[in-house]
């Protein structure tokens, strides 16, 4: 029988999802590059996160707790279809909320996707995901001091790339 607690919890939960559906989706295909396969691990979270929300203590942590379960979901279903990311720049396009203006700009949505895995994600949770470096530490897993080296490095090689790019623009 469930605790009062846990129906707490739980309308919280659904709550959360309803509102940041979007973000959610958004960060799975920033990992998988696939709308279905996006679908697919947004789900797969939602699940995992339902069988285990009675094991979160504090409901105020329920959103980095389940960015967490939605990043490792799709880390996990890259390595169990040891897929390739392919970028499908069109659909990203598409499938953005039109009130937000995430990878609006093309060459950074570029620059983002040559990034490694380790770099790009950092960026996209704490700069789209508006997530604070500690909560992106305890997201992927990783010291503060790390999260902030992957941060730097991230920027250092976006602005390598997209100087590149400004460069080829004025050129060509």
């Amino acid at each position: 029988m469930k605790t009062r607690n846990a129906f707490q919890h739980e309308e919280v939960f659904v709550q959360l999802i309803r509102e940041q559906k979007e973000r959610f989706y958004l960060l799975a295909y920033s990992y998988t590059k696939n709308e279905q396969d996006a679908l697919d691990v947004v789900q797969d979270s939602i699940q995992k996160a339902m069988l285990s929300l009675d094991r979160l203590e504090n409901v105020e942590y329920m959103k980095s707790w389940f960015y967490k379960i939605v990043v490792r979901t799709s880390i996990d279903f890259l390595r169990k279809h040891k897929r390739l990311q392919v970028t499908d720049d069109d659909t990203l396009q598409f499938l953005t909320p039109a009130q937000e203006d995430i990878y609006e700009n093309v060459d950074l949505e570029h620059a983002l996707d040559d990034l490694p895995v380790m770099y790009r994600e950092v960026v996209i949770l704490h700069y789209f995901e508006d997530l604070k470096l500690a909560d992106v530490a305890n997201i992927l897993n990783i010291k503060l001091s790390t999260a902030k080296s992957r941060l730097y490095k991230a920027l250092k090689l976006l602005k390598i790339q997209l100087e590149d790019v400004k460069g080829e623009t004025a050129h060509g």
